[in-house]
């Protein structure tokens, strides 16, 4: 099978030709193609969806997952971590264990805990009686089903360090967020292995001019990746173009998108308390941002709109989500690897969407 594109989006650069596709996998690249149209791209991986198309994943079920996949397929995410923040103990381990192992959408690599161990003067939405102090038994009763990939929390409270300790120790990736660490903390967490931070700037301590926080040591190490939401509202242009100056090739998009992502203005849920959307931005009961509805093709559309050549802006949403979790078969295009592609066209509109290749999107 060949796509009929007239390039892909390869280690980085594009290269002329057909993209060819045998049993799920690449086959080759650069093929004749006289009337190619379109580019192979990586399919989209996002490390940040707490819901999608109406589906809230804190109490979701296997026809829910189904529901959302269905909807982030269409938005170009063949690969995903659902997401759950701070809730109470016996939510999070129900939530865990509905997780499908398999899905016919785009592929589930886990799960992404946004708590409980946070900082409780940075917890935005998040609600405050589910807090926890780091507890590693609680910790460990969290692990135990084995889904956990990625773990959100403060690394400047006390015991943090042995949470992080503890979860290196099992594979599981850890990422800053929801902090108040000055910027001594922060490079503690990075020296003991901490390589990325949870949407950069929200929900922790300013960069100021003696005291730059969290955010301004992880832009100044280059062994750190910075996740963003790139929506218009969390962030503003100045500082989207901060961030990818200081930070280039190591900048990973996120949504942190809520249920209400993907559907229309309305009220919605987020584990467990009412969501509001309106003219497309999403706010909490107190009226503070509760995630967004941003989907993951146009956040590649607006860092393209900051001036991001077009490769790495689709390398922000593939390559660079997937190297957080320390994978390679997922969020690029290689020989012999799988064949999850989204072709865009010229308006960088999606135009097919593949799953393993299997075509899972036609527009």
């Amino acid at each position: 099978m060949r796509l009929g594109v007239e390039a892909a989006l390869v280690e980085g650069r594009l290269l002329p030709g057909d993209v060819e596709i045998a049993d799920g996998r690449i086959a080759g690249f650069g093929v004749s193609s006289h009337n190619g149209h379109g580019i192979a791209a990586p399919g989209l991986v996002d490390l940040q969806v707490n819901g999608f198309g109406g589906v809230d994943f804190l109490d979701s079920d296997a026809e829910g997952y189904r529901r959302a996949g269905e909807a982030l397929l269409e938005t170009g995410v063949t690969a995903y971590l659902p997401t759950f923040i701070t809730s109470p103990e016996d939510q999070l381990l129900a939530a865990v264990a509905e997780v499908p192992e398999t899905d016919s959408g785009p592929r589930i690599l886990g799960i992404h805990l946004e708590g409980p161990f946070l900082a409780p003067g940075r917890l935005g939405t998040h609600p405050p009686l589910a807090r926890r102090d780091p507890d590693p038994a609680l910790l460990e009763r969290l692990l135990a089903g084995g889904r956990i990939r990625l773990m959100t929390l403060a690394p400047e409270l006390e015991g943090a360090s042995s949470l992080i300790d503890l979860l290196l120790r099992r594979g599981v990736v850890v990422s800053c967020g929801h902090t108040d660490a000055t910027a001594e903390e922060a490079n503690a967490a990075f020296d003991q292995g901490v390589r990325t931070v949870t949407h950069l700037f929200n929900a922790m301590r300013p960069l100021r001019h003696r005291d730059p926080g969290i955010a301004g040591a992880a832009l100044a190490r280059e062994d750190v990746i910075v996740q963003i939401i790139l929506d218009g509202v969390h962030l503003a242009p100045e500082t989207a173009r901060l961030i990818w100056a200081a930070a280039a090739g190591r900048v990973a998009l996120v949504t942190d998108a809520v249920s209400g992502a993907g559907v229309q203005d309305g009220s919605y849920s987020l584990g467990g308390f009412e969501v509001k959307i309106r003219d497309g931005v999403a706010r909490g009961p107190d009226g503070q941002l509760a995630g967004s509805v941003l989907t993951m093709i146009e956040a590649v559309r607006n860092l393209h709109a900051l001036g991001v050549p077009l490769t790495e802006a689709l390398a922000a949403a593939s390559t660079i989500p997937a190297r957080v979790l320390g994978l390679t078969d997922v969020g690029r295009l290689a020989p012999d690897g799988p064949a999850d592609i989204v072709v865009i066209d010229d308006n960088l509109q999606i135009e097919r969407v593949l799953v393993a290749g299997q075509e899972r999107v036609v527009a």
